[in-house]
């Protein structure tokens, strides 16, 4: 193990180190050394620490350190424990894998790391190429094989890969063919004997038994896994693709099957408490009850007490049971347009978890208290058995509240809504205050015919009810944490860094082009960003700036160390309010019921050690669910649009890059792709300040924001893929210089000069 980051190094004490030394000092010590452990070590005291500060800073400002956890880590440096990837096997046979997540941009291509074979006695399964592991990174060595940047222990196999290979199976004379559903692979060839079954138009896992340079790669089929005729065929693929668990195993449905309903023994009665679900329409499990009323304690005039009651699921999933197991395999529910794949059995999420109306349900729930000016005062947890007196959707007590009430809410109306958006009201004082990240980014909702097919694509409205109930969770959440640091109980934070200073300069660079200047001193803030939002939020330019600074944040995860939630300007945060779809919910709920003492299955002493490694699994279980969706939306797009080849659209570019722009329709919100080749009359030079494509003769300019026009030219549904042409012609300004000598560029060789009519205007021009 590295040895301890306090330890003082051979090198002078009390002298300002070297780059050279921090670097060294960095890599014994990954993710183990801040700022006081470095001066510490290095025995720097008094003023001499501001000179170390300054260094550090310089460090982390080039990108030659970066911060991890409030920890400075060599830039492009692996955490202790990570998900990886087995892509192949070195010269000696032995298993080579690669960071699961991994910026290249920032970092540059991804390490190689050698994973190390456990052979002990109880050693279980060994991986294979294609496996997702949880790994632990060894003690760095210098003797590692020549492009392999670490070596690593296996901790657990995550998934096995299913197959090579995933397509659309299109059957004809003599044989068949594959189309596969990876935008990045070619056809694959199959003959009759080896298509095991399948027939036209199903979605197979394929082996591929040979490959060479003429003809198709041929391949064999290992699986039929459905009709691509279904309602749920679209969402299949992303479920193989992703390799996402979604077959119970038969002992977590007996497990689920034999639970009983869990009784008052043990509870506090809260059943005569007017708690209610605010939901979607469409929610098959409801793990969130609220109430709110004003303080009846003359000495906090104005102030309120909110309620937020969630489903008990720890008293019905237990510490390594099956269900348990299985929960942690999948780390949390994932939500497709067309079904959902549960956390648990519905059994536990859709019966006895759910908070059904005017249904007894047990809940661990959170009494806080608020001051007139939104902060919290106090809180205490309790596990209750509570009864929902109504279930609302969103837009119904929505609907209440700006006085359209039905045969529901009229009754509820003022004993119940009110008080909660008077309440929020409170709340929302104290979140002006705090001044949280402000992104206004509409998400799209694909809404489905009977037959699975998309009947339109929609921007839900933005109601004060969602934002009402996303509020109450988020101070349940703090309270949670907080109730656990004071008993010292260990816990899953959910962490949010700030931005890295890589991603920092370039949005400072691309603010720049806008006449717009960020002051980094003392530290970025989230309120930094929203006065940079708000200069925008009425002009054409707001959508764009609000999309270049959510891709300047680093990606929220699950982690025992707390560094904070930058987003949400909170020093503490953990989920509380989901354990029905989220596992680090469910740990924090049994951390609490262990720290308060309210039952017997509370978190086990013998999980603490494991947090780490826990928090690493569902984080990128999270991950694989979010990509999951999003590809199976695009390719529901994608197959939606399929009899519009030749249709124009509005759009915005949303990406540029090398190869080509990438645009987002506004009708619908689908991505697609524009080649570089296609775009104009000029040889294209990506400009990654300005996140530009400039013309090196004529200065045409297609930006990151630019509204255009484009003709859609191509869709392949199965891949999600949508390939435009691009309509509009660009702005201009002066040419960046010569096409550079001996580069081919985005679109090939570059043109010889000549005339050419445009397709956008008509228009000849020199070439």
């Amino acid at each position: 193990m590295p040895r301890n980051p306090t330890s003082t190094p051979a090198a002078r004490t009390g002298q300002l180190p070297s780059r050279d030394e921090i670097l060294a000092f960095l890599a014994e010590h990954p993710g183990q050394a801040g700022k006081r452990e470095i001066a510490r070590a290095f025995g720097i005291k008094g003023g001499a620490k501001i000179a170390l500060k300054r260094l550090l800073a310089e460090l982390e400002q080039e990108g030659t350190v970066t911060k991890r956890r409030k920890k400075l880590v060599r830039a492009g440096a692996l955490p202790e424990v990570l998900v990886a990837d087995i892509v192949g096997r070195d010269a000696d046979g032995e298993l080579l894998a690669v960071p699961d997540e991994w910026d290249e941009d920032e970092h540059g291509p991804a390490p190689k790391i050698l994973v190390i074979p456990d052979r002990g006695r109880r050693a279980g399964p060994q991986p294979g190429v294609g496996d997702r592991i949880l790994m632990r990174i060894s003690e760095p060595s210098d003797r590692l094989p020549e492009g392999v940047g670490a070596n690593g222990r296996v901790m657990r196999v995550l998934d096995r890969k299913p197959a090579a290979a995933l397509g659309i199976l299109r059957v004809a004379p003599g044989g068949a063919r594959v189309v596969p559903i990876d935008k990045k692979s070619k056809e694959y060839a199959v003959a009759v004997e080896n298509l095991g079954g399948a027939r036209d138009g199903d979605l197979v896992a394929l082996d591929v038994i040979r490959s060479s340079r003429l003809g198709l790669p041929r391949a064999k089929v290992r699986e039929v896994i459905g009709s691509m005729a279904s309602e749920k065929a679209v969402s299949q693929i992303a479920l193989y693709a992703h390799n996402i668990p979604h077959v119970f195993p038969a002992g977590v449905l007996r497990e689920a099957e034999e639970a009983a309903p869990v009784g008052l023994d043990g509870r506090e009665d809260w059943r005569r408490l007017p708690l209610v679900t605010i939901d979607p329409p469409d929610a098959k499990d409801h793990d969130d009850a609220v109430h709110a009323e004003p303080d009846a304690d003359p000495a906090n005039p104005g102030g309120f007490v909110i309620t937020v009651a969630i489903a008990d699921v720890a008293a019905y999933v237990r510490p390594g049971t099956a269900m348990d197991r299985e929960a942690l395999h999948r780390g949390n529910s994932v939500y497709f347009p067309d079904r959902v794949v549960p956390m648990l059995p519905e059994r536990i999420s859709n019966d006895l978890c759910s908070l059904r109306e005017t249904e007894e349900r047990p809940a661990l729930a959170v009494r806080m208290i608020f001051g007139a000016d939104g902060r919290k005062q106090s809180h205490t947890f309790h596990r209750v058995m509570m009864r929902s007196a109504a279930k609302l959707s969103y837009q119904q007590a929505q609907a209440a509240i700006d006085g359209r009430t039905d045969d529901k809410t009229d009754t509820l109306l003022d004993r119940i809504l009110k008080p909660l958006w008077a309440g929020y009201a409170v709340l929302k004082r104290g979140r002006e205050a705090r001044e949280p990240l402000d992104l206004d980014l509409p998400e799209r909702k694909i809404l489905l015919k009977p037959d699975g097919t998309v009947d339109r694509v929609v921007v839900p409205e933005r109601l004060d009810a969602h934002k009402l109930i996303e509020e109450f969770m988020i101070q349940a959440n703090v309270a949670a944490a907080e109730t656990l640091e004071k008993h010292r109980t260990p816990l899953l934070y959910r962490i949010h860094d700030a931005p890295s200073p890589e991603k920092l300069e370039g949005l400072k660079d691309f603010l720049g082009t806008l006449g717009i200047k960020i002051g980094m001193k003392g530290g970025i803030k989230p309120a930094n960003f929203n006065a940079i939002l708000a200069r925008f939020s009425d002009k054409p330019e707001s959508g764009l700036v609000n999309e270049v600074v959510l891709r300047s944040q680093a990606q929220a995860e699950y982690a025992p160390l707390n560094i904070g939630h930058f987003g949400l300007h909170l020093r503490r945060y953990a989920h509380f309010t989901s354990p029905i779809r989220r596992y680090a919910d469910l740990i924090v709920h049994r951390a609490l019921v262990r720290a308060l003492r309210l039952g017997r299955d509370g978190l086990p002493e013998t999980i603490d050690d494991k947090l780490e490694a826990i928090g690493t699994e569902i984080s990128a279980a999270e991950r694989r669910a979010m990509a999951a969706e999003r590809d199976t939306i695009d390719r529901l797009v994608a197959r939606w649009l399929m009899d519009r080849i030749g249709a124009t659209f509005r759009a915005k570019i949303s990406g540029v890059t090398k190869s080509g722009l990438f645009v987002r329709l506004d009708e619908t919100g689908a991505d697609g792709f524009i080649p570089a080749s296609t775009i104009g009359d000029d040889y294209y030079i990506y400009d990654e300040k300005s996140r530009a494509m400039i013309g090196s003769r004529t200065g045409e300019t297609h930006r990151l924001g630019d509204t255009v026009e484009v003709r859609l030219v191509e869709a392949q549904p199965f891949a999600g893929a949508l390939r435009f042409e691009l309509l509009t012609e660009g702005s201009y300004q002066k040419p960046p210089g010569r096409i550079p000598r001996g580069r081919n560029g985005p679109g090939g060789p570059p043109r010889s000069v000549r005339a050419r009519t445009s397709t956008r205007t008509g228009r000849s021009r020199p070439r």
